[in-house]
C-alpha cells in the first residue's frame, strides 16, 4: 500500500491511497476547508485529475508495483513491463534524492526515493507541478522551496464562482467566472485569464491564485462559448481587454491591479491588451504566446500556415471541440481549392474566419487589426515570459522580446527551455533526447513570487535574479543571462558558398545553385498535423537529399560554437515565377550525418519589401531577401557542422504557393526554376550570435 499526499503549486488538494485492490482518494473541501472523505477513484474523478493535475492515477497505481524500490529500476535499467522508461537524474540535480525521471512521454511521472523507498511523484507542466509525497519527505521534493517561501504560507477558502455579463464599449457582453477568497478583509489583486477555449474547462486550474488571496477572473472571449458577438479570432481583444481591466479594477472587490495569465492564444491577448497602455495591468505572465498574423501565425513571412487549419476546425463552433483536429485525410483536405471550399467538404458547413483568412492574401485591415506591436511602445506592464525553442509559436515570443527589449532589471524576467508548444512537459521530442533536467519543477513557485512582488510589493528577491534563464541544447545546462539577446556573445558571419560550403568570407566570384520546385509535389515538414506541434525538431537527413533542396554546410567545427538566439539570413535569389516561397532550415549534422533541425524561417517571395507592397519577381531578375529565424541555443561539438538548407515549400505546414500571382490560393499552378546566387556581389550569408 502507498499513501501519498497531492499538491499542486505548493497546496495540498487531497490524500491519495493506493492497494493491490483499489485507489482511495480524500478530497479537501476548497469551500469549508474540511475533509470529504476517503472515496473509490471512478473512472470521471481520474479524468478529472487527468486533466487538471496532469496526473493520470490509475496509470500510476498499475506502475507502482515496480517502482515502489529505485534498486528495481536499476535491475529493469529503467524499461518497465509496459513500455515506460526510467533514467536516473545525476546531472544538475538540485534536490539532493534520487530522482528517476521519465522519457518518452508528455506530462511524466517523475520519481523521488529515499533510502532506496519510493517518497514523491512529481509531474511538470507548461505553468505548474503536481507532487505526490508520502508524509515526512516534502522537503525531498520542490515542496522545500514553496516552505521556504513565506508568501506561500497564505491558503484561503474559496468562495463560490459566480458568473457575470461584462459590457464592452459597443455593447456587446462578455461572460465571465469571478472566483474570490471567502471572507477577504481588504480588495484584491486580480489574476485575469481570457480564453476562447470556454472558460469553464479549466476553472480549477486556477484556485491556486484564489487560495494565495488573490481574485480571478476567467473569461470567454468575444463569440465564445457564452460571450455574445462574432468569434473573430484575435480582430477584438485588445479593445475588449482594455474594457475587461478597467470593469475589473471598478468592482468593490478590486484594489485596481490586474496581472494576465495563460499560454497560447491566452497569452496572446495579454500583449493585445497591455498594447493599449491600461494602467490598471501591471504585470503579465506570457507562456508560448501567440504572436501576429504575419510574423507568427497563420500568415509567417506571407505564407499561409495549414498546420492552423487543425486549430481552426477545433473553433469552427462557439464551443471548442478539440475532436475535429483528429484526422487522417489532412492531406486530401490540404488540396482542397479554392480554399473557400475547405470548410464546406471537410466539415460540411462555412467557417467564416477562416474563410475571410483565406481572402486576404496581403496585408489589410483585418490583419493589422489583430497587430499589437502597432503599439507597442504604450506597453508598460511587467513581463515574466516563458518560451521554449521549438514552440510553434515562438515568434510570438520573440515579438515580446523585442517589445520589452529596454526594460530595467525586474521588470521582465524569461525563462527559454527545450519545450515545444505545451512546453515543460517533454524531455524527448520527435526522437530528439534533450537532458534529464531539461524540465523545470519550479515554474508555478516563479509565477506566484513574481505576482507577489508586482502586485503585492512583497519584497522576495524575484527582482534580483537573473532576468534571463534559458537552457542549451546538446550541452544539456542551464544558464543565465542579464538580457536578451544574451550579452556574452559576438556577432559571427557565415556566407553561401560554392559546392554547398557555408564559409567564414565570401567567394570572390558569384555563383548560384538552382533547385525546380514543384507545387503538387512538396517538400515534406516532419509533423503531424493532428497533433498541433508545428515547431517540433526532427531529422532531415533524408528530406536533405531531395533535389528540391539546397544544402549549405560549414566544413566539421574544429572548436565547440554555441549558437543562442535567432538568426537572420539575407540571400540573393530569383525565380522564372512571378512568385515563390522561401524555406530556410537551420540544423545540427553529427558525425554520422543526422541532421537535426534547429530553428526555421518563411517568406513568400513577393513580399521582400513588405506585407502590404506584393511585388511579383520577373525572371532573370535577382532580388534580396531577408528571413529572420526562430530562437535557438544549441552547442555544435567538434567535428559537427552547422547547416542551412533552401527549398520552397513544408507539407504540412504551409499551402504550397502555386508559383503564380494567385500564390497559395490557385487551383493552377506551375513549376518554377529558382535559384539561389552567392559569392561576388552576391554575399549570400546567415547572422546570428555565438557565445565567447
Amino acid at each position: 500500500m502507498h499513501k501519498f499526499d497531492l499538491y499542486m503549486a505548493g497546496l495540498y488538494y487531497a490524500t491519495v491511497e493506493f492497494s493491490e485492490k483499489q485507489i482511495l482518494i480524500d478530497e479537501l473541501d476548497l469551500r469549508n476547508g474540511g475533509m470529504k472523505g476517503s472515496t473509490p477513484l471512478s473512472d470521471e474523478a481520474n479524468q478529472f485529475y487527468t486533466g487538471i493535475f496532469n496526473l493520470n492515477l490509475k496509470a500510476l497505481g498499475e506502475l507502482l508495483p515496480e517502482v515502489e524500490e529505485s534498486e528495481l529500476l536499476r535491475v529493469c535499467s529503467g524499461k518497465l513491463s509496459g513500455g515506460q522508461i526510467y533514467m536516473p537524474w545525476t546531472e544538475d540535480n538540485p534536490y539532493g534524492s534520487e530522482i528517476w525521471v521519465q522519457r518518452n512521454c508528455k506530462f511524466p511521472m517523475d520519481l523521488t526515493f529515499e533510502q532506496g523507498r519510493l517518497a514523491a511523484v512529481t509531474v511538470p507542466c507548461r505553468d505548474k507541478s503536481t507532487v505526490l509525497v508520502k508524509k515526512g519527505y516534502e522537503s525531498s521534493t520542490i515542496l522545500k522551496q514553496w516552505e521556504e517561501y513565506a508568501g506561500a504560507e497564505r491558503d484561503c477558502l474559496i468562495d463560490e464562482t459566480k458568473t457575470c455579463r461584462i459590457p464592452m464599449k459597443d455593447g456587446i457582453k462578455l461572460s465571465a467566472s469571478v472566483i474570490l477568497p471567502k471572507d477577504f478583509e481588504k480588495p484584491l489583486s486580480t489574476v485575469l485569464v481570457r480564453t476562447p477555449y470556454g472558460k469553464e474547462a479549466m476553472e480549477e486550474s486556477y484556485y491556486g491564485f484564489v487560495r494565495r488571496g488573490y481574485a480571478v477572473v476567467i473569461q470567454d472571449v468575444r463569440g465564445r462559448n457564452e460571450s455574445e458577438g462574432e468569434w473573430n479570432p484575435m480582430v477584438h481583444e485588445q479593445e475588449d481587454g482594455d474594457d475587461t481591466i478597467n470593469w475589473i479594477a471598478k468592482q468593490p472587490w478590486s484594489d485596481g491591479k490586474v496581472s494576465m495569465f495563460g499560454g497560447s492564444y491566452l497569452g496572446y491577448v495579454q500583449w493585445a491588451a497591455a498594447s493599449t497602455g491600461n494602467p490598471h495591468l501591471k504585470t503579465l505572465v506570457s507562456f508560448v504566446a501567440s504572436g501576429t498574423a504575419f510574423a507568427d501565425l497563420p500568415r509567417k513571412g506571407g505564407t499561409m500556415n495549414s498546420g492552423t487549419l487543425a486549430w481552426g476546425f477545433a473553433m469552427s463552433q462557439k464551443k471548442c471541440n478539440m475532436e475535429l483536429m483528429l484526422r487522417d485525410d489532412w492531406d486530401e483536405v490540404m488540396k482542397i481549392r479554392p480554399m473557400s471550399d475547405i470548410c464546406k467538404k471537410a466539415l460540411g458547413y462555412s467557417v467564416p474566419f477562416l474563410e475571410n483568412w483565406f481572402e486576404n492574401t496581403d496585408d489589410s485591415p483585418l490583419w493589422q487589426s489583430m497587430d499589437w506591436t502597432l503599439h507597442q511602445d504604450r506597453i508598460n506592464a511587467s513581463a515574466l515570459i516563458f518560451s521554449g525553442w521549438y514552440d510553434d509559436n515562438g515568434m510570438g515570443t520573440t515579438q515580446a522580446l523585442d517589445a520589452t527589449a529596454g526594460y530595467e532589471q525586474g521588470k521582465r524576467k524569461v525563462i527559454l527551455g527545450p519545450w515545444v508548444h505545451s512546453g515543460n512537459a517533454n524531455r524527448d521530442l520527435h526522437g530528439v533526447p534533450m537532458g534529464n533536467n531539461a524540465l523545470r519543477y519550479d515554474v508555478d513557485l516563479i509565477v506566484l513570487k513574481w505576482l507577489d512582488y508586482h502586485l503585492q510589493n512583497v519584497d522576495n528577491g524575484i527582482e534580483k535574479t537573473p532576468m534571463v534563464e534559458y537552457y542549451t541544447v546538446r550541452s544539456n545546462q542551464w544558464k543565465t543571462a542579464e538580457n536578451w539577446p544574451v550579452p556574452n556573445a559576438e556577432k559571427k558571419c557565415l556566407y553561401f558558398g560554392s559546392a554547398g560550403s557555408l564559409l567564414e568570407s565570401p567567394e570572390e566570384t558569384s555563383g548560384r545553385d538552382t533547385y525546380d520546385y514543384d507545387p503538387s509535389d512538396e517538400t515534406p515538414y516532419l509533423v503531424d498535423v493532428s497533433e498541433n506541434e508545428f515547431g517540433v525538431p526532427g531529422n532531415y537527413k533524408e528530406v536533405d537529399l531531395r533535389d528540391d533542396v539546397l544544402v549549405y554546410e560549414t566544413e566539421p567545427l574544429t572548436e565547440e560554437m554555441t549558437i543562442t538566439g535567432d538568426m537572420t539570413v539575407e540571400f540573393f535569389a530569383g525565380s522564372s515565377a512571378p512568385d515563390t516561397d522561401w524555406v530556410i532550415k537551420a540544423e545540427h549534422v553529427d558525425p554520422e550525418g543526422n541532421a537535426i533541425k534547429m530553428t526555421d524561417g518563411f517568406l513568400c517571395a513577393k513580399y521582400r519589401n513588405g506585407f502590404a507592397d506584393p511585388q511579383f519577381m520577373e525572371d532573370g531578375q535577382v532580388y534580396l531577401f531577408t528571413v529572420r529565424t526562430g530562437k535557438i541555443s544549441d552547442s555544435l561539438m567538434p567535428g559537427h557542422r552547422l547547416r542551412l538548407t533552401v527549398t520552397s515549400s513544408a507539407s504540412g505546414l504551409c499551402f504550397p504557393n502555386s508559383n503564380t500571382e494567385k500564390g497559395f490560393n490557385s487551383e493552377e499552378i506551375r513549376t518554377a526554376e529558382n535559384r539561389i546566387y552567392f559569392g561576388g556581389k552576391y554575399p549570400s550569408k546567415v547572422t546570428f550570435l555565438a557565445e565567447k
